[in-house]
């Protein structure tokens, strides 16, 4: 790609509308300094200068799509409990829609907290459940969902699936269905549970310890052959249309069917890798919404990965700062 063809491309981001359907959460952090460890404990004690809440899980690939220009309608479930009502003010801030997004009577919000220490994670709490929805809720959000298609131009469809329960087998195959119907591309974050559900997809984006751990197999992420072989044996079932695993320091590898290609990783300065998936699903889902080849979509994902790995905490993509990565890498100017 040439320069203009990169800046028309980040320029069509603003035309599309992505449908996010996962389970989402807030991210607490409670950011100090430490300098002595508690006598009560062999633990370090941070001394807390800011407090800060954040949207996490698939709410931070809402926060991505928007942060790339396109417009996110977020589809979801949530707890009927003070930290709910935290998850809506914080979307309220972000201007994001809470139209798909139903309170539950039978779940807490998901909320995972995060003690950072001289600018590195100490320690991490999670308050959640992770049992799948009630058939009353399940039903509610599939018919929402089915509504939002049905009633708005979709551009693509992101299953953001952190194994909390939102996402199940049945919801899965009557999106994927409606979709593929209406000819709306999907796009898949798995993680365990639900890894070998996922079939007809358009891109599907493991990392590799969810890639070894969907297939129960060890595969060598330097070895792009023992990849793309564990690749082609679980799609004789699951027949998505792209494979693209995230390999961390190993860079990225993207298949179809008549195409494949390793990209390595670009070196950077890691500070933090939480939410780092969020944001190469988002890129990617909009590089394929707007029928990017997979080069393309693989390359310019890889470097958004990499940029939010280089920032304290789960942050969205700053679009401006990708597209002149993406301008000096992919063009060589």
């Amino acid at each position: 790609m040439n320069k203009n063809e990169l800046i028309s491309l980040f320029n069509n981001f603003n035309q599309l509308k992505v449908l996010i359907i996962g389970d989402v959460m807030i991210d607490s952090y409670f950011f100090g300094k430490v300098d002595r460890i508690s006598p009560e404990a062999p633990v370090p004690i941070v001394a807390v200068e800011k407090k800060e809440s954040r949207l996490g899980g698939a709410a931070n690939v809402a926060l991505n799509i928007k942060a790339l220009g396109a417009k996110p309608i977020l589809c979801s479930v949530i707890g009927n409990d003070e930290d709910g009502e935290r998850f809506r003010k914080l979307l309220k801030n972000e201007k994001l829609a809470a139209v798909g997004v139903i309170t539950s009577k039978e779940r807490i919000t998901t909320v995972k907290t995060r003690i950072i220490g001289n600018k590195h994670q100490v320690l991490r709490v999670d308050s959640e459940n992770n049992h799948s929805l009630s058939e009353k809720e399940h039903t509610q959000l599939i018919e929402s969902i089915a509504s939002i298609i049905s009633t708005s131009k979709i551009d693509v469809v992101i299953f953001q699936d952190y194994d909390k329960g939102v996402i199940t087998k049945q919801l899965i195959q009557k999106v994927t269905k409606l979709c593929n119907e209406k000819n709306i591309p999907t796009a898949v974050d798995p993680k365990k549970t639900n890894f070998n559900f996922y079939q007809n997809i358009t891109l599907f984006k493991p990392n590799l310890k969810e890639l070894k751990e969907g297939l129960n197999i060890e595969i060598d992420p330097s070895d792009v052959t023992e990849i793309e072989k564990a690749i082609d044996q679980f799609n004789v079932i699951q027949k998505n249309k792209i494979t693209f695993i995230t390999l961390s320091e190993y860079g990225v590898f993207i298949k179809n069917k008549n195409n494949k290609k390793h990209f390595t990783a670009h070196k950077r300065d890691i500070t933090d890798v939480s939410g780092a998936g969020d944001t190469v699903i988002s890129v990617a889902s909009l590089c394929l919404a707007l029928n990017q080849p997979i080069n393309s979509i693989a390359q310019i994902a890889n470097l958004a990965g990499g940029l939010v790995c280089e920032k304290v905490g789960v942050v969205p993509i700053d679009k401006n700062q990708l597209l002149k990565e993406a301008i000096t890498h992919l063009t060589g100017i």
